[in-house]
């Protein structure tokens, strides 16, 4: 039997990998929507799906989701740059938009899939876990806290579930669009210094380098994904490795992989509200999702290289 699944956001990094994976799933139909204001359409130059040029509140679009047109819903459409400080617009974009799709998924009973971010706990101390320290230090963390706050008041009385995503720091094939637009430095760390050093140049890290992050791959983030089509019930999980990692182990695992000696180049961290140390708590998460991650950080940058080595920009399900 086929389905048709929706995925906003579709030409960006996460949703192109999604859209990706599903085209290859037996009896998939997929459907991706994209307003092209961050999304790259290289992303989708190798995914065979339907393409639309919208908002994802689109009236139209909303009218087809409540009709059950879709049997699942992944929401990845969202304004993603931490940096952009215009409060209105990121509720309206990220908050705002979630409600409406999500009151369209209730009238047909469509399962809704959605991203959220580790950037709900802002600075509280790591482990991170859901439902404690939920301390958002800037306007997007904020956003996708008030998302997690609708979506959870509905799970008694939503038709069908909804399935809340925090997405830790993800790198992988798929982001490199990010660091082409214009002043936009929102791709992963691990991209960024791969950049740099490829471009003859020393990394940079803010003093000292040794703020932790958990760094999740992305392949991990797309078994997450597809498995939420099977989860049993609503709820909100970390996706994450689980450990958090220094931005000087990234470089030290970048100049392992590359077999090149590099000298880190120090400064100021512009930022007040940086995280400086996040850790998924990933132990609901397994009983929401029966997954856990398989990449650990070597063996991801390893991969990640490779496929960069290799020209490969888009989606990793296209390599």
């Amino acid at each position: 039997m086929s389905e048709r699944i929706l995925v906003t956001g579709g030409a960006g990094y996460i949703g192109s990998n999604i859209a990706a994976a599903l085209v290859k799933r037996p009896g998939t139909d997929v459907v991706v929507v994209d307003n092209f204001s961050s999304g790259d359409w290289r992303n989708l130059l190798h995914v065979d799906c339907e393409l639309r040029a919208i908002d994802s509140d689109d009236s139209c679009l909303l009218e087809e989701i409540a009709d059950g047109h879709f049997s699942a819903v992944f929401h990845e459409a969202a304004i993603t740059d931490t940096t952009v400080m215009d409060q209105r617009l990121m509720i309206e974009v990220n908050t705002n938009a979630f409600a409406d799709l999500l009151q369209a998924c209730h009238i047909s009973a469509t399962r809704m899939i959605y991203a959220s971010s580790a950037g709900t706990y802002g600075n509280s101390p790591a482990p991170n876990r859901v439902g404690s320290g939920e301390d958002a230090e800037n306007i997007y963390g904020f956003s996708k806290l008030a998302m997690d706050r609708i979506a959870a008041r509905r799970y008694e009385t939503q038709s069908a579930p909804i399935i809340g995503l925090r997405y830790f720091n993800v790198y992988g094939p798929g982001e490199s669009h990010k660091n082409e637009k214009s002043g936009n430095k929102t791709a992963s760390m691990i991209l960024q210094l791969y950049e740099q050093v490829k471009a003859g140049k020393q990394p940079r890290l803010f003093k000292y380098g040794e703020q932790k992050r958990d760094f999740v791959y992305i392949r991990d983030i797309i078994a997450a994904n597809l498995a939420g089509l099977d989860a049993p019930r609503s709820g909100v999980c970390n996706v994450g490795s689980g450990l958090a990692r220094s931005y000087n182990d990234i470089v030290q695992t970048l100049s392992a992989t590359l077999n090149a000696p590099l000298e880190v180049e120090y400064f100021d961290n512009p930022f007040s509200f940086f995280q400086n140390h996040t850790e998924a708590d990933l132990s609901d998460t397994d009983a929401l999702l029966s997954w856990q991650p398989e990449w650990t950080l070597e063996k991801g940058v390893s991969d990640y290289i490779t496929l960069l080595e290799q020209g490969h920009r888009g989606p990793v399900e296209t390599a």
